[in-house]
């Protein structure tokens, strides 16, 4: 049997349309389940890891969205004080499950943000962070990808 080339051209085409198809990623929607709000996520092989002096940094992505500038994830930190002279760098929801955080403001307005609360800090924000520690999802979205990994 001879096939044309329009023959051949569609043949292939099917196949290959058969073979992504088979080989294609099905995307599903990123759950965090009660027990890993309770603490399962960071048992994942991707939990990052951070050692500081007060304590490990735990730090785990549960979505990273194709075009790389919005992820989603959980995140448990030590007692910290951080000052952050440069703006913030990208636009984050946090909802605090454990600990919380004081946030005080370049011009000096402080907002204590605890367990059962959230509060979105907006890219351009400075100004002093401080914790006893605390556990928390976040959400992030940074326009040119950066701060996301």
């Amino acid at each position: 049997m001879r096939l044309t080339t329009t023959a051949l051209t569609t043949l292939c085409a099917a196949l290959l349309s058969s073979s992504l198809a088979v080989a294609g990623e099905v995307i599903k929607p990123a759950e965090m389940s009660r027990d890993d709000l309770a603490g399962k996520l960071f048992d994942s092989p991707d939990t990052k890891k951070t050692e500081r002096d007060s304590g490990t940094v735990l730090d785990v992505t549960s979505l990273l969205s194709s075009d790389k500038k919005f992820a989603s994830g959980m995140y448990k930190a030590p007692a910290s004080r951080w000052e952050i002279n440069e703006p913030y760098g990208v636009d984050e929801f946090m909802y605090f499950l454990e600990g919380g955080v004081t946030l005080t403001s370049s011009d000096g307005s402080v907002q204590t943000i605890e367990a059962g609360e959230a509060v979105t800090i907006p890219k351009e924000w400075t100004g002093v962070w401080e914790t006893e520690g605390y556990t928390k999802i976040w959400v992030i979205y940074s326009e040119d990808g950066s701060g996301l990994e």
